[in-house]
């Protein structure tokens, strides 16, 4: 084939694929009403894959060559097998640029071992694009029973903006989810071919007009310690600092501790809260990216 040929090739081979998944496969919501066109629109795929929807359709048209971050964002949208990604990649004549597949992420034995010595402070274990990786009862109590939210799912930024309790749970949400887009945009700078990122951008953006305004505005963090208020329907109002600490050995992986003050009422409410989840929550861990 000649290079135009390729990339017509690639485009027809987007639009099949485009045209065989439905808004429920991917995540979406099913709007009710008749689609005009089979299958997944452009925009769909566009905003799933982080990407315009002027760049995608001038991939469907066979108009522009496509990067390989973006090759890895559209394998991970259309839900491409092995074989038909290997095939992607090769029309585009990006053999060489395909990413190498990041090893599932496992929360370090040591701060597993801090995170079940924890038992009066609220604990976590982040990991890449802010997936929730381990918890303690009391970070459970506290935010939310991360064991009943599927693996894939399990993730900080999503669960911030799809859950409609952390709206209320966190006083001041608008601050704690601009930041924590801030900081996602940090990741995406430092992985910017993880598929499953770009999808958790692409969802996101399509689902939530705040991230969808917040990714647009480029604004980045990399905060590691500050002071969060929760307004919890157990324990009451709780004026939280947070700090985090770092894995030697996974530089990707932090330790995020949540502590009050002594003799504040903050303190009180906490001490509250864990003999309230001594009872009725269990610790978690998740060993998947």
């Amino acid at each position: 084939m000649t290079r135009n040929a390729h990339l017509n090739e690639l485009g027809e081979f987007l639009k099949t694929r485009r045209a065989e998944l439905s808004p429920r496969a991917v995540g979406l919501p099913e709007s009710g009403g008749v689609r005009r066109v089979k299958g997944l629109r452009r925009e769909e795929v566009a905003q799933l894959a982080a990407i315009s929807t002027e760049y995608y359709t001038r991939l469907e048209q066979g108009r522009i060559q496509a990067s390989g971050p973006v090759l890895s964002a559209l394998s991970q949208v259309l839900r491409l097998n092995d074989d038909q990604r290997d095939y992607l990649f090769e029309l585009a004549g990006k053999n060489q640029d395909r990413p190498r597949r990041r090893a599932v992420q496992k929360v370090q034995p040591t701060l597993q071992r801090l995170l079940d010595n924890l038992i009066d402070t609220p604990a976590i274990v982040v990991g890449r694009r802010t997936d929730i990786l381990a918890w303690n009862s009391l970070a459970a109590a506290l935010i939310t029973d991360y064991a009943q939210i599927p693996e894939k799912k399990r993730n900080h930024t999503r669960i911030l903006f799809t859950d409609p309790a952390m709206r209320t749970l966190y006083a001041d949400w608008e601050e704690v989810a601009h930041t924590t887009v801030a900081q996602l945009r940090m990741q995406a700078a430092k992985y910017p071919d993880d598929p499953r990122l770009a999808t958790l951008v692409g969802e996101l953006s399509l689902q939530d007009p705040h991230f969808r305004h917040w990714w647009g505005e480029h604004h980045v963090a990399t905060h590691t310690m500050g002071t969060k208020t929760f307004r919890h329907p157990v324990a009451g109002k709780l004026t939280l600092d947070w700090d985090t600490l770092t894995a030697s050995i996974d530089a990707e992986q932090q330790l995020v501790v949540l502590t009050a003050e002594p003799g504040t009422p903050s303190h009180d409410a906490l001490r509250i809260l864990a003999s309230w989840a001594t009872n009725h929550q269990r610790p978690g861990l998740d060993t998947a990216t």
